[in-house]
């Protein structure tokens, strides 16, 4: 006689041992039912006109669920719950003035997109007409020098202090003065650039190139730290291996270690341009406003848009509404230039990272 053990075969639900040390629990569709009630709720009081004594109903919805897991599931998990419920309400709330900055802007900015607005400048233009174009174009050139003058320097920089100057006094004085210059104000970067300016070429000079030396300033220290975080990933393993080739040091950083670093290095940079496109204070104070074309960085005033969105709002002008409809153009044409630059730097960081790291 012989017999087999016939090993028990699991089952598509969950077992009743499992289900006993699980213990009691809500129903599945429970808390997500209740949660996106809460949500509505919160919505249709917003933007409807019960205003907040539905926002106030919606939040008392969304405490049910903490306390009906006490009843039914243990203090324990009731806990949990509730901390994850707080956790999700201070993300809704710190998403919502976001959502509301992007609906305005769009609503207000959409309309004034067009052929037109993106072709012309503001050249004998009084009243409805003309566009951005002189702006658009300075703002792409004046970030553009700024780009070429800070990410040689920053990257060099963070180069040095990784691979050069680790533990040295030179390397502490130097991050010591980057972080100095990541919490300088913007309108201090302009006033540095322009005193510079003044020494060459005297008083109430206004240049293009002054507005990149300008966003320079706020962008290296930016570039720096990103740089020399990224570099601080490369393992140590993979310069010891080019060391033990007899490959020399600064072939070894160009060959072994920017490579692997590219993506982050790339993304770091690529918000660091992001983060000073937008800025107003120090191309107001060097770069100046004009209602014409210029694309020469060394010779006049450049509109760029932060500073033309800033003058369409505060001198309109007589009727003030076609400036102001421009001014939300223009802020809508810059809000989509900083999102393609953050997507810009997802997807470099997606395509050039290690597949591990996908």
């Amino acid at each position: 006689m012989t017999s087999t053990l016939q090993t028990p075969r699991p089952e598509s639900g969950a077992s009743p041992i499992a289900s006993s040390l699980r213990g009691r629990q809500l129903p599945r569709w429970a808390p997500r039912a209740l949660v996106a009630a809460a949500v509505v709720l919160a919505l249709v009081g917003v933007f409807g006109p019960l205003g907040s004594w539905l926002v106030l109903v919606g939040w008392c919805v969304a405490a049910v669920i903490p306390i009906w897991s006490l009843a039914v599931e243990g203090r324990r998990k009731a806990t949990d719950r509730l901390v994850t419920l707080l956790v999700s309400t201070a993300f809704a709330i710190t998403l919502f003035p976001l959502g509301s900055i992007l609906a305005t802007v769009i609503s207000r900015g959409a309309p004034v997109l067009s052929n037109e607005f993106f072709t012309y400048s503001m050249r004998n233009i009084v009243g409805e007409g003309g566009g951005i174009y002189h702006a658009l174009m300075g703002t792409l050139l004046i970030t553009a020098a700024a780009a070429a003058i800070s990410i040689p320097i920053g990257l060099f920089t963070a180069i040095y202090l990784i691979e050069y100057g680790e533990g040295t006094r030179l390397a502490a004085w130097i991050r010591f003065l980057v972080d100095v210059m990541t919490g300088i104000p913007s309108i201090v970067a302009g006033l540095f650039a322009y005193a510079l300016f003044v020494i060459f070429f005297g008083p109430g000079v206004r240049m293009g190139i002054g507005g990149a030396v300008a966003l320079s300033v706020l962008m290296i220290p930016v570039v720096v730290r990103s740089c020399e975080e990224m570099l601080k990933l490369v393992p140590n393993e993979l310069r010891e291996a080019s060391y033990a080739l007899g490959v020399p040091k600064w072939r070894t950083i160009v060959k072994v270690v920017l490579p692997t670093a590219l993506a982050g290095i790339v993304t770091g940079v690529t918000l660091a341009i992001a983060r000073v496109i937008g800025e107003t204070a120090p191309l107001l104070v060097i770069a100046g406003l004009t209602d014409s074309v210029n694309l020469n960085l060394f010779d006049g005033r450049m509109a760029t848009l932060p500073v033309f969105t800033y003058f369409s709002i505060i001198v309109p002008g007589v009727p003030p509404g076609p400036s102001i409809d421009r001014a939300w153009g223009a802020a809508l044409v810059l809000l989509i230039i900083v999102m393609l630059l953050n997507l810009g730097a997802r997807l470099v960081s997606y395509f050039f990272s290690p597949k591990g790291e996908r």
